[in-house]
């Protein structure tokens, strides 16, 4: 039971003991279990928010639970089945394993989660996450942020039919996120831009990958093919000498360039020639983009969508798919890496 529950945003405030019921009634009730590099942007983001308390964070490395805690002005637990009971909403930022069991606990006592990516380990894992919100009636949003980057906002209102996407999302080496490869961890965000701006089914996957500086796949390429006959060309590193983030899209008579980084969007367009048997013209550009931190918009919008009790922006449904298209990437990347003789750790 938490019992220092006087809200962050309200503490430091002169107000009387109605006016502060009537701030803890009026605001949702968040916490965040597992405060490590995102968790601890979570518990900012929570905190600094006009309509949620942050009235606790949750980690099983106490040090670094307390440090966020304290630096918040909210009382840590260790446990994160203390706060059943105590929150409507939460955001999840444990390690990929702990998703499942973690959000379902959550989702059992009712209470709606924000679950960073990738959904689930496995899809029969997420099938369950799914179908308990749907049974308790809680939202279930998963962190694929990228959707909330206002760069891809724009994008996405200018793609009618694209032809060839080539991305490339790139890392310099850190150690976290290990628990994953480089697919469930970094390329799972191009999985999903692209899923979200192609109309039609994924038809062939082929796929390699190398492992460089863990016994799991660091670098990947995979080529995806869609009904319509869309292909996308995805290349995800951990291991890079500079950080990239950049997706290109072509489609008739047009080719988009987004850096998810800079959130800037450049479009070059064709122009038929004006006169006969001249060539046609190109026209480029920057697209107007209002820049804005995209873990804010993501976490509004889970707020909002768990209070209005309303469709979340990135559905569980869709943190499937994409999970469903990086098994499928890491099954011929085994497959290619049983041919070739390289050596991968696969669990």
């Amino acid at each position: 039971m938490i019992t220092d529950r006087v809200p962050f945003a309200a503490k430091n405030l002169k107000q009387t003991g109605e006016d502060l019921d009537q701030i803890m009634t009026e605001k949702m009730k968040t916490a965040v279990i597992g405060v490590g590099h995102l968790g601890r942007e979570h518990a900012r983001i929570y905190a600094g928010l006009d309509d949620a308390n942050l009235i606790a964070v949750c980690d099983t490395h106490e040090t670094n639970g307390r440090t966020v805690a304290e630096r918040f002005g909210v009382p840590f637990v260790s446990d994160y089945r203390e706060l059943l009971g105590e929150v409507e909403a939460v955001s999840v930022a444990t390690p990929t394993v702990n998703h499942h069991e973690v959000t379902c606990a959550c989702l059992e006592a009712g209470i709606s989660v924000l679950v960073e990516k990738p959904i689930s380990r496995t899809l029969a894992e997420a099938d369950e996450m799914i179908a308990l919100a749907k049974t308790k009636g809680a939202v279930l949003q998963v962190g694929h942020i990228e959707r909330f980057n206002p760069a891809f906002r724009v994008l996405q209102q200018n793609i009618t039919k694209p032809r060839f996407f080539e991305a490339h999302r790139m890392g310099i080496f850190t150690p976290r996120s290990l628990d994953i490869d480089v697919v469930m961890d970094l390329m799972v965000h191009e999985l999903d831009i692209i899923a979200t701006l192609v109309q039609a089914d994924v038809v062939r996957i082929d796929a390699v990958g190398i492992p460089i500086l863990t016994p799991k796949v660091d670098l990947a390429n995979a080529r995806l093919e869609f009904a319509d006959g869309c292909i996308a060309n995805i290349t995800a590193s951990r291991v890079s000498g500079e950080r990239l983030r950049k997706l290109r899209v072509f489609q008739p008579n047009e080719y988009y360039s987004l850096d998810y980084a800079d959130q800037q969007v450049v479009m070059c367009r064709l122009v038929p020639p004006k006169q006969s048997g001249s060539l046609p013209e190109i026209v480029a550009g920057n697209l107007d983009v209002t820049k804005r931190e995209p873990l804010l918009a993501e976490i509004e919008s889970f707020v909002a969508a768990v209070r209005d009790r309303s469709t979340p922006v990135v559905t569980g449904e869709e943190g499937r798919r994409a999970l469903a298209l990086a098994t499928e990437v890491l099954d011929k990347i085994k497959a290619h890496s049983n041919r070739s003789g390289i050596g991968l750790h696969f669990e």
